[in-house]
């Protein structure tokens, strides 16, 4: 599990592989992972929107941005956590993913980045 802490925010990230399937006549590897986002600060904080890169070791880097996760907007509180599954496509056995969720502060109003540290997927049959 991989684990970062940005201004009392932790963000917890486990993946997996799922499998192998073709699409539009190429092997695709899909991998799904577990992202906890826990509050151990003093203050309320909602997470507002998502930014990603996405990294495929057969493919350029690809920029993925959007509102909340999964549809969802959450509101933390102290000592609270919110945790979600999710899933990438990629078209090698090894990639990467990281980024940042935008988030705001209900007690100052301030607006703030929550880093996500690098995850890495790699298919088990992939490495030695």
């Amino acid at each position: 599990m991989i684990t970062q802490v940005t201004k009392g925010i932790k963000i917890s990230v486990q993946t997996n592989f799922e499998g192998t399937f073709f699409k539009n006549y190429k092997m695709h590897y899909a991998f799904g992972y577990t992202i906890t986002i826990e509050n151990q600060s003093k203050d309320a904080v909602q997470l507002t929107s998502r930014h990603w890169k996405i990294y495929d070791s057969l493919n350029d880097m690809d920029t993925l941005d959007g509102e909340g996760v999964i549809g969802k907007k959450p509101v933390i509180k102290p000592g609270e956590s919110h945790t979600y599954n999710s899933g990438c496509l990629l078209t090698s056995p090894i990639g990467a993913m990281k980024g940042h969720y935008n988030m705001v502060n209900f007690s100052s109003t301030e607006k703030f980045r929550v880093h996500i540290p690098t995850f890495k997927f790699s298919a088990p049959f992939a490495l030695n």
